[in-house]
């Protein structure tokens, strides 16, 4: 395909479609802190909801421009862990709550494809595997939790705990289940309104497939500053539905536009962060008087 389609994609973006991914994606980002502030309060590790926004702009910020895809989130779970001097119980929150929002997405993307069907097989196999991932690993943690000697009893005591009182507490899982869906939504909406900015003309029953399937590659946490699954999943999902190859890869690199200008708010917070301990950190004139002649006498 060559080059074509990644001009093509950053040459398409428009002022519209930028604006439309800003305030699409300032409302899933709120619901992905409110998911995370939902979890990390069952954990006892609660935070603001104006703290929880900022970090979860700056964690998606960090995972759209460095290696990996999760960056940002590690980040985020020590930054909170060090504030509140509870690093393991932040780094849990922060599993559980990305756990949490992609088993969502799992699920959703699989009954979409059933009740949109791409005509494509392969597509819903490719889901219907990743949902067996997940069945498998449910499976292994069923008889851990019945039978903790398999693995160190603290571990898979602190796994059902947090299960229980994290995830599938009554306070707290509709509203993780309600912003994870929200959430994908709104990603599957910034995604059409990359393909509307192509020209591509397709029905919306035939797109929110794509575009789920497509978010799904995009999760995948093998990536370099944001690129690299996302395009190759919609080469081939497009032309596994008889678009073309160069049509996905286009709408996937309008869409990597798209989602990293939206997360630029999160780069204004790590300027914010980086000053900060300068602005606070005690100049030599604050010294108290008898560390001064403590200093003097020595």
């Amino acid at each position: 395909m060559g080059t074509g389609p990644l001009v093509d994609g950053l040459r398409l973006t428009t002022g519209w479609a930028l604006a439309a991914a800003l305030a699409i994606t300032a409302l899933t980002t709120l619901c992905c802190a409110w998911r995370w502030r939902l979890v990390a309060g069952g954990l006892g590790v609660g935070m603001p909801l104006s703290t929880a926004v900022a970090a979860y702009y700056r964690s998606q910020f960090l995972n759209a421009t460095l290696p990996g895809g999760v960056v940002g989130d590690v980040h985020r779970a020590v930054r909170h862990g060090r504030d509140l001097g509870h690093l393991g119980l932040s780094l849990r929150a922060v599993a559980w709550e990305r756990a949490s929002g992609q088993a969502v997405q799992l699920v959703l993307t699989l009954g979409v494809l059933l009740l949109l069907p791409l005509g494509s097989r392969s597509l819903l196999l490719v889901v219907a595997c990743a949902i067996a991932i997940v069945a498998g690993v449910a499976l292994v943690a069923v008889p851990l939790r019945l039978s903790p000697s398999r693995l160190p009893a603290r571990i898979a005591r602190a796994f059902t705990t947090d299960l229980r009182d994290a995830v599938l507490a009554r306070r707290a899982w509709p509203g993780i289940l309600l912003a994870s869906v929200v959430a994908v939504l709104g990603h599957a909406a910034v995604f059409l309104v990359a393909v509307r900015t192509t020209g591509i003309h397709v029905s919306l029953g035939r797109l929110l497939p794509l575009a789920l399937v497509v978010l799904m590659a995009s999760a995948v946490p093998a990536n370099i500053a944001g690129w690299g699954p996302r395009e190759g999943a919609a080469a081939w999902a497009f032309g596994s539905v008889g678009l073309s190859a160069a049509q996905g890869v286009t709408v996937a690199v309008v869409y990597g536009v798209l989602a990293l200008v939206a997360t630029l708010p999160g780069a204004v917070v790590v300027l914010a962060g980086r000053r900060r301990p300068q602005d606070s950190a005690p100049g030599p004139t604050e010294a108290p008087p008898e560390q001064v002649g403590s200093v003097v006498d020595a």
